[in-house]
């Protein structure tokens, strides 16, 4: 699909795209919501712990990591769902490689969380 706008007007609908976009996942993907959750709470654990601000944002990393992950697989399972609802050994592939993807940001996630709190255990 070609742009209708340019510059100004483009920038502001592409956030615009982007927040129906982020509406769309918050209403329709039970796992991008259990993830935004998640998320959250580890959110606030940040803030509290008592680690330098470099490590900080190396959580925090891991946790944009698991919602970027979760919204690519919804855009995959939307994407092949789209072309057919039938199933097809491609259509398999791409959705578990999706799914692999989530689990790989959740690894991350866990040991990134494990080497900075380790400390604290």
């Amino acid at each position: 699909m070609k742009h209708q706008y340019t510059g100004i007007k483009r920038i502001i609908s592409a956030f615009k795209n982007s927040f129906d976009g982020f509406l769309y996942a918050v209403r329709e993907e039970e796992a991008f919501r259990q993830d935004l959750l998640l998320c959250a709470v580890l959110f606030v654990v940040v803030y509290f712990l008592p680690v330098l601000k470099v490590e900080k944002i190396i959580l925090c990393s891991g946790m944009f990591f698991v919602l970027f992950a979760e919204l690519t697989n919804s855009g995959i399972e939307a994407c092949i769902d789209r072309i057919s609802p039938e199933w097809h050994s491609l259509s398999k592939a791409a959705k578990d490689i999706g799914s692999l993807l989530v689990l790989l940001s959740f690894i991350y996630l866990i040991f990134v969380w494990v080497m900075i709190c380790w400390k604290f255990i």
